[in-house]
């Protein structure tokens, strides 16, 4: 039998389930603060795959890259391991070259662990320069803002 320690809750607000993994704890039990990051972005990449309805591309076949440009946090009470929490993902700003992927993760009382902002910026993959945000991953950022602000 094989344990999940992430999987997709709900798509709107598009939900994922964690379960903290002993090895992601420093020796007092508590959640190392980089891997805080690994969840952003994991929550990040199956939001990408619930928005294009597909698996992951390989990095060749993507017509843009979306790297990070700034990543913020805000911690309010701490993960142990065997701890299950639900991040929830919202759009916020969605500029010319950069959007804003924010995330709210709760523990099983409701209580928020943790928020966090994650901007990435769309970049042309061969070049790694800024491009426009291409129009149909922009139409699809903007249908899911719309979908989850009624």
């Amino acid at each position: 039998m094989v344990l999940a320690t992430e999987y997709v809750v709900t798509t709107a607000p598009f939900t994922v389930r964690r379960t903290v993994k002993w090895g992601h704890c420093d020796p007092a039990g508590v959640v190392y603060t980089v891997v805080f990051g690994e969840y952003v972005i994991s929550t990040a990449e199956l939001f990408y795959q619930h928005l294009f309805q597909k698996g992951a591309q390989r990095q060749s076949q993507r017509t843009f890259g979306t790297p990070t440009r700034a990543l913020t946090f805000d911690f309010q009470h701490s993960l142990w391991p065997g701890d299950k929490f639900d991040t929830e993902v919202h759009i916020g700003r969605i500029g010319e070259h950069t959007y804003e992927l924010l995330m709210e993760a709760t523990n099983q009382e409701g209580k928020t662990v943790f928020t966090a902002c994650l901007t990435p910026i769309c970049v042309a993959p061969n070049e790694r320069r800024a491009i426009a945000i291409p129009s149909n991953f922009r139409a699809k950022l903007q249908s899911y803002k719309q979908q989850c602000a009624g």
